[in-house]
């Protein structure tokens, strides 16, 4: 299986490229930065120098993959929402169903205030909702997109190696969770691949 992996070069996606390369995965991806590579991983996989928000660069990079894996941060701009719709343009032409984001549990349903999602409600701790804005425009996109994606809600995300035990709720941040670390996120993200679980959700994850 080929891959398509973006955000490389990040936190989590760093971490999740190591699972993909060890269990005999092709990995390729599409990179604004090559020289940002981890050493560990710049020897075994291919990539295109490019930008998520030019088609071109997309399209190059999506050739002949089965998978995506997006491990994108809004950047401080409106990244997600405004390259979602260049991939979801691209997957389509290339015949490409099946797509693996990292979000955030701002974008999860909120327990105490039915109707909303979390950032929108009381749950949320955070006076800025740029971010989780932007991830709610990608969402919704996905969610019109007839694509077989799956959102990876992580809260708070400190850096940190798997241990392998964590929780996990459709829709919803698991109660009182408060925290998971970039390994385990990682880790759980991977597990996907394996088991084809949670399509067309979002899914809360959490210690």
């Amino acid at each position: 299986m080929k891959i398509l992996m973006l955000g490389l070069t990040g936190r989590v996606g760093s971490k999740m490229a190591e699972y993909v390369l060890e269990d005999g995965f092709y990995l390729h991806a599409l990179v604004r930065s090559p020289e940002k590579i981890p050493p560990n991983l710049n020897q075994r996989i291919s990539y295109t120098k490019g930008d998520v928000l030019h088609k071109n660069d997309v399209v190059q990079s999506i050739k002949e993959c089965d998978l995506v894996v997006s491990a994108l941060s809004t950047d401080g701009a409106n990244v997600l929402s405004e390259s979602i719709p260049i991939l979801v343009e691209a997957m389509k032409k290339e015949g490409i169903s099946r797509i693996i984001t990292i979000g955030t549990a701002g974008i999860l349903e909120s327990r105490a205030e039915p109707g909303v999602l979390r950032y929108q409600s009381s749950e949320s701790k955070r006076t800025l909702t740029r971010a989780a804005e932007d991830h709610h425009k990608a969402f919704t996109i996905l969610e019109e997109s007839g694509l077989d994606w799956t959102i990876v809600c992580p809260t708070y995300l400190p850096d940190g190696e798997a241990t392998g035990v964590y929780r996990i709720e459709k829709d919803y941040l698991p109660e009182e969770g408060s925290r998971i670390t970039t390994g385990d996120t990682a880790h759980f993200t991977f597990s996907l691949l394996k088991e084809p679980r949670f399509l067309q959700s979002r899914v809360g994850l959490a210690y």
